[in-house]
């Protein structure tokens, strides 16, 4: 038995709502769902709390400042990619200081508002089941697993 245990990958998506709009980000140049809509998201990074990771998203991709206390944890996931298997945590605020802003051009061809319940077709297939567990009161789901 080798003495190395099996580790997730691990990464928080932020919904950030207003009224039933969820901001979408358009990806680009990242190797991964370019030219798709996703949300404000990354590693989990050592040391780091998965709300602080969700506060230090926000501040690097969309320029906003977020206090802990309006943050919610709204859904993981346990996902299966090709590579490996990912923890991902799904969090969500309504509330934010600063305007929103585009500061990751080169990895983002746009920030765009859409209705919760009528995402782009082009929506990362994962980030539209979880947005749609979110909206239905869903907390956990596994994803890619089948076949």
């Amino acid at each position: 038995m080798s003495g190395s245990r099996f580790r997730f990958a691990s990464a928080v998506h932020l919904f950030l709502l207003s009224d039933d709009r969820i901001l979408l980000l358009k990806r680009r140049n990242t190797g991964f769902a370019d030219g798709q809509f996703s949300v404000i998201a990354g590693h989990l990074e050592g040391d780091e709390l998965v709300t602080g990771a969700a506060i230090r998203e926000a501040r690097e991709e969309a320029g906003i400042d977020i206090e802990e206390e309006s943050i919610e944890v709204v859904g993981v996931m346990h996902r299966r990619v090709p590579d490996g298997e990912w923890i991902d945590f799904f969090l969500c605020s309504e509330r934010w200081a600063g305007d929103i802003r585009n500061l990751e051009p080169e990895k983002c061809d746009e920030l765009a508002w859409f209705p919760a319940h009528d995402l782009p077709a082009n929506t990362v297939p994962y980030v539209r089941q979880a947005i749609d567990n979110y909206r239905e009161g869903k907390w956990f789901a596994s994803f890619g697993w089948d076949g």
